[in-house]
């Protein structure tokens, strides 16, 4: 069976770098069946940034890079950008606590900008690091991620969470923040999901599902908004991972051969999700939208 007509693939985050396979990474994205990819920014040099420069240049790193998908791979590609939550770790053996968080914080202010532009699609990743930090530590990163919420509400934006795996109560505590801030919670996407948490204990929070062949065959009846993602590392230290960059477009090949009566449920990641959390709908060209 065919993929449904004007029905986008997308992989909602991956990482591609210059130093990597970058493009070419893209290219087999494509050839596999892909068309679209949400690229979140990453730290393209061997340190995260200790300065709004440097900050500023691997944003811009991450919109050209995207740019130049597109023109050579034909990838429609959405950049988002933040600071990572773990640059605070870095940033406050380098230049001390008090210095670092005020750099997080600009460093928030501008992928806020970025996204006004129209320069990137969300603020990501934000949130927490996903393993324990001193108590220090921990007050600057909560103070960061309660700023990355109010960036969020004064730019009318999603947030792309990092953290720690989350239960029902974890949701439920990004979704009282959302409340708090004044931010929907939808447009709240905890990213690198990996297990199935049915819709009651999501509190109208969106998961980004890891791409797992299991978890891929369990969600997929589950209402949205929900997203398949890869995020794929484009580390040549470890080659495919976190997953491989051209995985959801060969298990929306699988399901096609296996399952074709299932193929329009996918539908709800690819488009669906998409609209309700970033307000736009990926396009093909040349297919109707559902």
């Amino acid at each position: 069976m065919a993929l449904p007509r004007g029905l986008p693939v997308v992989d909602h985050h991956c990482h591609l770098s210059p130093r990597g396979e970058g493009v070419g990474a893209a290219r087999r994205f494509a050839s596999a069946g892909g068309t679209h990819l949400f690229l979140t920014t990453q730290n393209y040099s061997a340190s995260a940034p200790l300065s709004l420069s440097e900050y500023q240049d691997q944003f811009d790193t991450t919109v050209s890079l995207a740019r130049q998908i597109r023109e050579e791979a034909g990838v429609v590609v959405y950049p988002v950008v933040a600071p990572y939550p773990v640059d605070l770790i870095t940033a406050f053996s380098a230049i001390g606590a008090e210095r670092a968080l005020e750099l997080h914080l600009a460093a928030l202010d501008l992928a806020g900008r970025f996204f006004r532009e129209r320069k990137a699609v969300a603020l990501g990743e934000v949130g927490r690091p996903h393993f324990p930090v001193s108590a220090e530590v921990s007050e600057a990163v909560e103070k960061a991620f309660n700023h990355a919420f109010e960036v969020a509400r004064e730019s009318d934006c999603p947030l792309v969470v990092h953290s720690a795996d989350l239960d029902a109560a974890g949701f439920g505590e990004l979704a009282g923040r959302a409340a708090e801030a004044g931010v929907p919670p939808e447009r709240v996407v905890k990213h690198y999901a990996r297990e199935r948490l049915g819709p009651p204990d999501r509190h109208a929070v969106t998961p980004s599902y890891l791409a797992r062949r299991e978890l891929f065959r369990e969600v997929l009846r589950d209402p949205g908004p929900w997203f398949l993602e890869t995020d794929f590392l484009d580390d040549p230290a470890r080659p495919g991972a976190v997953l491989d960059l051209a995985t959801i477009p060969r298990r929306v090949a699988s399901l096609l051969r296996d399952r074709p009566d299932e193929a329009d449920r996918l539908w709800v990641p690819f488009s669906e999700s998409v609209e309700k959390v970033y307000r736009f709908r990926p396009e093909v060209a040349g297919g109707p939208q559902r």
